[in-house]
């Protein structure tokens, strides 16, 4: 009997040494340790980076006013000229003739008028004549009736008629002949205005970016029913560029003429600032986008018509607007959430109304103070109420 109590009460002991090791093996339960920033203030701005390809602010191909044969072309591809540089001369023989047969033309008019003139003073002083002629018969037939035979009377007044018929037929040649001289110097004028475009100049200070013609080709006059006339040069004014940006509709309401914007080339590895010059103020149907044109200064001809840019478009921006990081907002459910930690070291979950954001912030309208410490990074299984240790990542919202 003695032996099975000891027995038992060394099994009674074993049992409890090993549960009183088992409580002390145990390890104390500690704390969540989880990264946090303060609500801070900052100014925000939203970009929006949009992609286009430089082009000039102005093209043309030059055409020919005339037809006729290159006697010279003094340009070539890649030659800067200034607006008005004769870029190649025209030859065209018949206009010679033509310029002077105006001008035999214009002789003759003038001697016209010089004739139609001197018969104007002849035809006014034979009506003097005859209409002094038939004032003294008639003062003399008024005094005394019968003494001058009616036909007398009668013919001299038919002179004084006919004086009269003359005069203004001379008036009438010499109008004819003034009408005709001015037909003739606008004809020489309009020959002359076409010998100007014997000259080709350059209609602005740019590049040339094509050459179509060489010395003795024949080109037809560009006119609009001329479609198969060949240009001489193509110019492009290359000093200022434009960039056409498809804005959003959602931007659309952002966009300001005169704006400020960079312009990144990552060929060149440069930026260049860039001015909102102009927008179409429509939307196309199609991609429900604005075209905005971005003009972009050129003077040493750096940028090329044809590269890629991007262009930093600014939106919208905030002037000291109480942001957090973008990881500190949990938009999982219907409704955004950030997770503060309370001075007493607990996990408090409030809702928020977020404004704009950027890249690395946002907004938030309501919800946070100034100052108040709010979870970054990884949330899961974190409870209303639950204590927390904090780790400061406040280089995070800078």
């Amino acid at each position: 009997m003695r032996i099975w109590l000891s027995i038992a009460l060394c099994v009674s002991v074993v049992g409890l040494s090993s549960c009183t090791k088992t409580e002390a093996a145990k390890p104390r339960e500690t704390a969540t340790i989880v990264p946090v920033v303060k609500a801070a203030r900052a100014d925000l701005s939203s970009d929006l980076v949009l992609t286009a390809e430089f082009e000039p602010y102005q093209q043309v191909d030059v055409m020919a006013k005339v037809s006729g044969y290159v006697r010279s072309i003094k340009v070539d591809i890649g030659d800067r000229v200034r607006e008005g540089q004769v870029l190649a001369t025209l030859e065209i023989p018949e206009m010679e003739d033509d310029l002077t047969k105006a001008a035999a033309s214009l002789e003759q008019s003038d001697d016209e008028i010089t004739t139609a003139s001197d018969e104007l003073q002849r035809a006014e002083a034979a009506h003097d004549l005859a209409h002094l002629s038939y004032s003294r018969i008639a003062d003399v037939l008024k005094r005394e009736p019968g003494l001058v035979p009616r036909q007398e009377v009668d013919e001299a007044r038919s002179r004084d008629l006919i004086a009269e018929a003359q005069v203004s037929a001379a008036k009438s040649a010499l109008r004819t002949a003034q009408q005709k001289s001015r037909v003739s110097k606008a004809d020489q004028g309009r020959i002359e205005t076409l010998h100007k475009y014997m000259s080709i100049p350059a209609p602005f200070d740019g590049v040339i970016t094509k050459r179509y013609a060489n010395a003795g080709s024949m080109i037809q006059a560009g006119t609009a029913s001329q479609t198969q006339a060949m240009p001489v040069v193509q110019v492009s004014q290359n000093n200022l560029l434009r960039l056409i940006l498809p804005v959003p509709e959602s931007a659309v309401s952002h966009v300001r003429v005169a704006d400020t914007v960079d312009v990144h080339v990552s060929s060149l590895g440069r930026t260049f600032p860039g001015r909102v010059a102009r927008f179409a103020e429509t939307i196309q149907p199609s991609t429900r986008t604005m075209d905005t044109e971005v003009d972009v200064s050129n003077p040493s001809l750096t940028l090329i018509p044809g590269m890629y840019a991007e262009v930093d478009l600014r939106v919208d921006e905030r002037s000291s607007a109480l942001c957090v990081p973008l990881d500190a907002v949990d938009r999982s459910g219907s409704n955004p959430l950030v997770y503060t930690v309370q001075p007493s070291g607990v996990i408090h979950i409030v809702p928020v109304t977020l404004g704009m954001e950027n890249a690395q912030r946002v907004e938030v309208r309501s919800g946070l103070q100034e100052g108040d410490v709010v979870v970054v990074g990884r949330r899961a299984g974190l409870k209303d109420g639950q204590p927390v240790q904090i780790r400061s990542m406040e280089a995070r919202v800078h």
